[in-house]
């Protein structure tokens, strides 16, 4: 379940206290409706203190979402690090974003949902993180097809685009108490991808 193992409203330091605050209004009333004062009230802190971690709700919105990126980067350069064969380093990448993005679901639906909401200069920032990512992911379907592991007869941009999207979509429909686990959603996922992928 998104969220869990984190620190309640109540609980932990303070930049903790106030994300998970506004996490769950965010979730519940939609971020347009969310005020400043909310948040602080929620968090059981002051507009002094959220201003001294966040500079704005957009910075708290970006946060939200970039914990969860950064999470996936770094999981994602581990893999994309290691020695085991191209194939398996790809199919570990495409279902652990699967997984990471399953576990923090409520993040990246608020995000997704929100992000129009976002300054250009934060919104700049974000696509950039997203590049950075979607351009590490792609450099492993490339270096298999270079190598001939993968077909090339599909572009590597196509590729990606087509997992990411299913994973972007994983929100409108994934439900914990539904017929199949995180994990089995990862693996059936990165398996449509690999086979997409065969020579």
């Amino acid at each position: 379940m998104s969220g869990a193992g984190r620190a309640g409203p109540g609980d932990g330091p303070l930049p903790q206290r106030l994300l998970a605050a506004a996490t769950r209004l965010f979730a519940d009333r939609g971020y347009d409706r969310t005020s400043v004062q909310e948040i602080v009230e929620a968090a059981g802190v002051t507009k002094g203190a959220l201003y001294h971690y966040f500079g704005s709700k957009d910075d708290l919105l970006h946060e939200v979402y970039g914990r969860v990126l950064r999470l996936q980067q770094e999981r994602l350069d581990a893999f994309a690090s290691s020695r085991a064969p191209v194939e398996e380093r790809l199919r570990e990448a495409a279902a652990d974003v699967v997984v990471t993005t399953i576990e923090n679901l409520d993040d990246t639906k608020i995000f997704f949902r929100s992000m129009h909401h976002l300054g250009p200069e934060r919104l700049a920032q974000v696509r950039a993180e997203r590049r950075r990512y979607h351009e590490r992911f792609r450099a492993l379907v490339e270096e298999g097809q270079r190598t001939g592991v993968f077909t090339a007869a599909v572009p590597a941009d196509l590729v990606v685009d087509y997992h990411f999207g299913s994973v972007h979509h994983l929100g409108a429909w994934y439900r914990a108490e539904g017929r199949l686990s995180a994990r089995e959603v990862a693996d059936h996922l990165a398996g449509l991808l690999m086979r997409a992928l065969r020579p």
